[in-house]
Formats: C-alpha cells, structure tokens, sequence
C-alpha cells in the first residue's frame, strides 16, 4: 500500500525527532553532589557497623550504591581538605602548609582594629600557600566540562581564605565560613556568600558560638541560627535554580565536628538516661547530617533529578571524641610483636568509653595514622550505573576523587596528579588502575605518624623517625592494627620505609 506524500513527511520528522531525542538522552551529563563529613568516624555510620546512631539517609545510598571498605583521608582538617581538592597526597610539598586562623574573630571581638585587620589581611593575602598559574583544582574539573559549580560550609583549604581565592579554586558560588576557628562554631554573626557579607538572625557571639570540650552548656547555647541549617536551605535552592544545567556541588560540612552544639536534642536521643548531654548532643549532630542528607536526595526525587545524579558522601579524616575522654597514644609499644596489653594502652574508641565506638574498633582517632585516624567511608549512588547494594575493598583515598570526577564528566584528567579513577569499580568493570601504595602524611609524631599502605594490604606506620622506630600491618588479617610484625618482617620494612620516606616532601609533578 501506498503512503501518501504527507504521512511519509511525518514519517520522516517523527524518526528525525526520535533520532535527536535519542542522542540528547545520551549526551546529558550526570549532576555531581559531595557530601564531605567532619571528623565523622566510619563506625559512626548504620552501614559500617553502628548501633545507637541510626543513620537511614546515609545507609540508603550504600544500600542503592556502593560502599568502600578500603577508602583513605588525612589525619586532620587541613590536609585531607588539600588532597581531595589538589588530586595529590599530602605527602607533596606543600600539602601540610596552611596559614593561621582566627583573625576575623580578633577583629570581631574588639581585639585589634578595622585597620589593623586589613593590614594583616594583606600579609596574609601575600605569603598564603601561593598558587601557580598553571595549577588545576577540583571545582575547575568540573568547571571546564560545563558544569555550574558551587562550594557549601567550610570553605577554607587551610585556614583562612577570601573570595578572590574561593573562586580560583573552581567555584562558580560558594557560601560559607572563609575562617577554620570561626567554623568550630555553629552559631556565626555572619557568613559569607560569593564574597557579600550576610548576618544571620539573633547570632552576636565573634566566636560564633563556640562551646567548650566538655559539652555540658545547654541545649541551643550560642545563637538563634545554627549554620548547617543555612547551608541545606542554601544547598537546597541551588539545586532548584540549576536543575536545568549540569552542576557539582562540594558540600564541606561542619557535622559532626565539635565541640558539639544543636539547636534541640533528637528525639532518639532526649530521653535517654544512659547517655551524658554531650553525648545526645554529639549523637543529634550525626542525625542531623543524616537527615540533611535525607532532604537532598527528598529535593532530587521532586525535581526529577534522582536517576541523573551522583551523590557521593565521605568524611575528611578519621572519629574524633568530643563528649568524652582521649585515648592515650604515647604507650603503644610492641616489643614482642604481640597482642597489646589492653589494660595498659586503650588507645581505641572500643577501648575508652566511647559509648559509640565511633572508630568501629579501629586503632587510634584524628590525628593518628593508624586506621581510626584515617579509615574513612565512601559511599556512591548513582541508580541505573551502580549496582545497588555493592561493596568494594580497592584501595582509593581522597585524591582519587579528581581523575574519577574528570571521568564522570568527560574531562580531562590533569597530568602529574597522584589522582586515580575508580569509575570503572563504580560501574562494576575491571579496575585496571590501580594504587601500588597509598600515602597519608602526618606531622604529628607522637601519635602514630606518617603511614604507607601497600596494594597487597601491608601498611608501614612511622613512630619515631630519628630512632628509626616504625610499625607494621597485615591490614588484611589485622585492619584494627594489633599485631605489630615488623620485627618478623624487616625486609619488608626496610622496602616500605623506603618508599614512605622517599614521598615525604617530594616535588609536585603536576607543576612545571
């Protein structure tokens, strides 16, 4: 039978139409959200083993994601902040160099002038961790594929920052606390929003609410806004006005460092007699980042945006005990290569009346480079890529967060990074890069210091360099570092420690 000239012609439109539809479908590039936990220990989270903080929101994306079981950060703020947004280990040159902070509180507070301030400012401005031209960040990965940008929370690198400096980092906008010191408070007079200055209701304290370590001030102490909640309003409405255009989002989260502060105690918590307040409060702080995490994802399933984005969700370094005592960390000795006398060192959240055990048993906390330390979650959703409900033990650490987001958005990977993909893990493919070992810097020696972790799992810690007194792990038998066998194994510490001293300070090879 024969078609008439005008159903061919929308015969032929229709296909044309479905053609271009297709091909559309197909070039839509996925939107990016970072969620980027403070001092959030991975035991503290339900799908790494915790009991008392039930965290449904997080446990959702490892349970329609992924979840890594073998995924490393720094050992304190600073650092961890400068290896995910450099694509390096913080063993280059310069990943352990940060400026001071705490100057807008002395100029807030009535300590030194308006113009004393700009002075120092301008020292700060001049000798601050200068940047080479032809220095890539993060943001600019995502910037140079299209991508609108956008940095939430604490927007320091190390410490203390400005918007000139924000914006060469790669984001488009950026709201927040350009101060480290004055972001150990949850209460700020102000914040600060693509360099405009804006007050926040019923805040007046220039230390922003700051509470002390022993956590016992009451329930809402500090102000009347709490900063997190302008961050996920603000997070929020940016999701709204970019929905039509890919965007990455880098979410620096403030929860759940300390010291702690909450507006009100989650009713999980109040009730409770067997916990102290600053535990509750400590306690209510997860659960908030939890159910912000839960809004997110609430706002991309009303937009329509869920299947085509990625979250991802990690923390900067390992737990951290703000509402209760410290582990010890000058006693581990192991002189017989043995169990450690638990009765003489609790130097382990399981070991010291942490009642969260927010480490998972793991040794040492922040600032220590034993697995408590730096051990993190990283957990990633993206429905229709990821097989729901996978787990992964490859090795990866925050620097390899660069070249996999490059990947994600069909950018260009910048040569001389340390930065790895793992976007073939994610969707389940061969992983054919893979790290030989994996390098955290550390300069605080007397908690367990710089560390190597080889490919094969065994895991060399620095103790005291000038005694030449190093540690080592079979992290595959031993991930809660038990068991020191370095002296069964000198060859194999003579050739870690070799290779870990070898990165400390190295040259950066991604500058000419």
């Amino acid at each position: 039978m024969k078609r008439s000239p005008i159903l061919l012609i929308i015969a032929v439109l229709g296909a044309i139409s479905l053609s271009h539809a297709d091909k559309a479908d197909s070039a839509v590039k996925p939107n990016v959200i970072l969620i980027y936990a403070d001092d959030l220990g991975i035991g503290m989270l339900g799908c790494y083993g915790q009991k008392l903080v039930k965290t449904p929101h997080i446990d959702r994306l490892a349970a329609e994601g992924i979840k890594f079981n073998n995924y490393y950060g720094g050992v304190f703020c600073a650092p961890a902040r400068w290896t995910l947004l450099t694509g390096l280990h913080d063993g280059r040159f310069g990943g352990w160099k940060q400026n001071g902070a705490g100057l807008p509180i002395k100029r807030d507070a009535g300590d030194i002038t308006e113009q004393d301030f700009q002075k120092q400012m301008a020292n700060v401005k001049a000798n601050a961790n200068p940047i080479a031209p032809e220095e890539i960040f993060l943001g600019q990965i995502a910037q140079k594929a299209g991508y609108a940008t956008a940095q939430f929370g604490k927007l320091d690198r190390g410490f203390l920052t400005w918007s000139e400096r924000v914006q060469r980092f790669g984001w488009d906008f950026h709201e927040g606390y350009y101060d480290h010191q004055r972001a150990h408070g949850f209460y700020p007079p102000y914040l600060w929003r693509n360099g405009e200055r804006f007050d926040l209701l019923g805040n007046k304290d220039p230390r922003c609410g700051k509470m002390s370590e022993k956590g016992d001030e009451p329930v809402g102490s500090g102000g009347e806004t709490y900063s997190q909640n302008v961050f996920i309003d603000g997070i929020l409405k940016y999701i709204r006005a970019h929905q039509e255009k890919p965007f990455f989002i880098y979410h620096s989260t403030q929860l759940p460092h300390g010291p702690v502060a909450i507006p009100e105690l989650h009713l999980d918590f109040a009730t409770l007699s067997d916990l102290s307040l600053a535990e509750k409060k400590y306690a209510s702080m997860v659960k908030m980042l939890d159910d912000h995490v839960g809004l997110i994802m609430k706002e991309l399933k009303t937009l329509g945006l869920d299947e085509n984005t990625i979250v991802a969700f990690t923390s900067d370094n390992g737990h951290e005990l703000y509402y209760g005592p410290k582990p010890n960390y000058h006693r581990q000795k192991f002189p017989d290569g043995g169990k450690a006398n638990l009765t003489d060192r609790k130097w382990r959240t399981s070991e010291c009346e942490d009642v969260f055990d927010g480490a998972g048993g793991r040794a040492g906390i922040k600032r220590s480079g034993y697995q408590g330390g730096i051990q993190c979650p990283m957990i990633v959703r993206w429905p229709g890529k990821i097989s729901a409900g996978t787990e992964t033990n490859h090795m990866s650490a925050h620097y390899d967060f660069m070249a996999t987001l490059a990947d994600i958005v069909e950018s260009d990977s910048p040569a001389g990074k340390d930065s790895l993909s793992y976007l073939p893990t994610l969707l389940g493919k061969s992983q054919k890069q893979t790290h030989d070992f994996i390098i955290v810097n550390n300069h605080f020696n007397k908690m367990g210091s710089s560390t190597i972790i080889s490919r094969d799992g065994w895991k060399l810690v620095e103790i005291d360099r000038a005694k030449d007194h190093f540690q080592l792990y079979d992290l595959n038998t031993d991930n809660e570092e038990r068991y020191d066998l370095a002296a069964k194994f000198p060859d194999r510490v003579k050739q870690l420690k070799s290779k870990l001293l070898s990165e400390i300070d190295s040259p950066r090879p991604d500058l000419n």
